[in-house]
């Protein structure tokens, strides 16, 4: 705020113009499904499974039964493992067809009755409707919108309300909450206030400024057909649930240089006719339904009903993915180093989901800095049919497991969800505990908590043939549980990259070597740069020696490889070598018998 200058002193004033590009969003695993609401297409972070639940909802209802997305049961299993952020990007089945919900009516006391602003939610969909229409949406405009109790007729704990309150003519302020779409009169669930809010676009609390008026949309390049996101809007969104869409009784100046309220406009009519009266309100005319049942599309199935021939997996089918597999193709925008489609199988070709996983792992592949964990077959399906779905895919960028396991639905029934559902958690847990070149695998390090059974006890002889068959399997073990009891990529070549520890200690030393890296381009190409460069890589990669996680390395920058030619090139060179550590995975213990009387040495 801007300090009066009334008295003779010393007025010492800051001008930030020291505008900073914000950086690339980064979170530990990045995932990709249908959600019960939030925004589409638009990758967003959470940091608990709490502040997912606010943004993305859990359970829906499709015919006359509740589900849970898998979305949902793989982010609350990898932040119940210790997962510190998610990177949720939703889709839907029809993603052109999901619009927002507008405020519905918002009074006020002059000027023609018009809406002084209006407000929008920043999820799309249907579910965030409870009204159906402007009028409706105002709080006691129309009999039977409200019950008896001040609760709305079509009001969820999914969709919202706003209040308007603490009208302020002389100041030209108010306060605007926003409630909870199931509370009621008596027993309100506000979600946010905010409050002495202005429609002077000169004041520091001017509304949108203080909410913010961003929209993202989605646009695709023409020339290389990447999808990326477009942010309009002046202003950034502070609220978690709505933006301001439009001001359209702006009322500049509202208190004059001197601190004096200014009566009316250059037209004579009274400024504070522009304020919005106490009142209480719905959301309308969102687009968009999260479960289509229509004969084209086909039935939607869930859970275990997820087969190779489903036509509709929980609302939607391969094809739906493929914009947001675009999006966080940019690893300029966002950083994560685990990617999962819960829901997905690779077998299922009916819905597309093959080509999708296809394009889940050429993702990784190409951006290199994270590891794709893919399901292939349904329930029911045999250790061959299995292992045979794993022939055609020969990544050290992915990884699989079987068979599906039992878990506890937020719907309070017990469901079968595919062992990649749950994995991204165990990989958190092992950083957690660890770091990311330890496997992700064991009793120590690879149980699945809550778990209630595997699908099936797999043997010894088909643990060795799905391990032989790039299957990590999920074992149990009387009186130690259910673990993951593998850790091999979906590489068929041997070699030290063939193991899931080995590709994320990769992954982890380019991340870290490669921002050190980013810091040298446009910098001198002399022996300084270099010193600079190795000073701060050798004494983490020998860190990482300390933490298990190399035998040995070797950092070459020098005259070496950075040769006169390569200098007038514009070009830095630098080579490092690295012995990975290997995991124990085959104890062999030799049991001697010897005759009664011989000595041991």
């Amino acid at each position: 705020m801007a300090e009066a200058i009334i008295s003779p002193g010393i007025y010492a004033r800051e001008n930030d113009i020291s505008f900073i590009n914000p950086a690339p969003v980064a979170a530990g695993a990045a995932f990709i499904g249908p959600t019960v609401k939030g925004p589409v297409e638009e990758p967003t972070i959470v940091t608990s499974y709490s502040d997912y639940l606010r943004t993305f909802g859990e359970t829906i209802t499709s015919g006359s039964k509740q589900y849970e997305y898998l979305t949902s049961v793989a982010i609350k299993g990898y932040f119940q493992q210790g997962g510190n952020t998610a990177l949720v990007t939703r889709i839907v089945s029809r993603s052109a067809d999901y619009t927002r919900a507008a405020n519905t009516f918002i009074s006020a006391s002059a000027k023609g009755n018009n809406q002084p602003f209006t407000l929008e939610t920043l999820g799309k969909g249907v579910i965030f409707n409870n009204a159906t229409s402007s009028l409706a949406g105002l709080s006691g405009s129309i009999s039977g919108y409200l019950n008896s109790d001040g609760s709305l007729v079509s009001g969820s704990a999914d969709n919202l309300r706003w209040e308007i309150g603490s009208i302020n003519n002389a100041l030209g302020t108010f306060s605007l909450s926003v409630r909870r779409g199931d509370d009621n009169t008596n027993n309100k669930t506000i979600l946010e206030t905010f409050n002495n809010l202005s429609l002077d676009p000169n004041s520091p609390n001017y509304i949108e400024s203080v909410i913010g008026n961003q929209y993202v949309t989605v646009a695709t390049d023409a020339t290389s057909g990447v999808s990326y996101n477009y942010k309009a809007g002046s202003y950034p969104n502070n609220s978690k649930y709505i933006r301001v869409s439009g001001v359209n009784l702006p009322t500049n100046y509202y208190i004059a240089t001197y601190g004096v309220t200014v009566s009316v406009d250059s037209a004579g009519v009274s400024y504070s006719g522009s304020l919005p009266i106490a009142s209480s309100g719905s959301f309308w005319s969102a687009a968009g339904n999260n479960v289509s049942t229509t004969a084209a599309v086909g039935a939607v199935t869930w859970f275990q009903d997820i087969t190779t021939a489903a036509t509709n997996v929980q609302g939607v089918v391969g094809s739906s993915y493929n914009t947001a597999i675009s999006l966080l193709s940019n690893r300029d925008d966002y950083q994560f180093n685990i990617i999962s489609t819960p829901g997905l199988l690779a077998s299922n070709t009916t819905a597309g989901a093959q080509s999708t996983i296809n394009s889940v792992i050429a993702l990784a592949e190409n951006r290199g800095d994270c590891i794709a964990v893919v399901d292939l077959v349904p329930t029911g399906s045999s250790v061959g049919a299995t292992v045979n779905q794993a022939v055609g895919l020969n990544t050290s960028y992915a990884a699989t497991y079987w068979p599906w396991v039992q878990i506890k639905s937020a719907t309070g029934r017990n469901e079968w969800a595919p062992a990649g559902t749950l994995v991204p958690g165990i990989y958190a847990f092992t950083d957690a505990i660890a770091a990311p070149w330890f496997a992700p695998a064991g009793l120590v390090r690879g149980g699945i908590p809550g778990v209630i059974q595997a699908e099936r006890k797999i043997t010894k002889g088909e643990r060795d043939t799905l391990y032989a068959g790039k299957i990590n399997p999920i074992a149990t073990f009387p009186g130690s549980g259910i673990s993951v009891f593998g850790q091999k990529t979906l590489q068929t070549k041997a070699s030290a990259l063939d193991r899931v520890n080995v590709r994320r200690l990769l992954i982890a030393l380019k991340k870290f070597i490669g921002d050190q890296a980013t810091n040298l381009v446009f910098e001198q190409n002399t022996l300084t740069t270099r010193n600079k460069f190795l000073s701060v890589v050798n004494p983490y990669l020998q860190s990482v020696v300390e933490r298990q996680g190399l035998y040995a390395f070797r950092v070459v920058m020098d005259d070496t490889n950075n040769t006169a030619d390569s200098i007038d090139r514009n070009q830095l060179n630098g080579q490092i070598l690295i012995q990975p550590t290997k995991t124990v995975e085959f104890v062999v213990l030799d049991f001697t018998i010897a005759p009664s009387g011989a000595t041991f040495a």
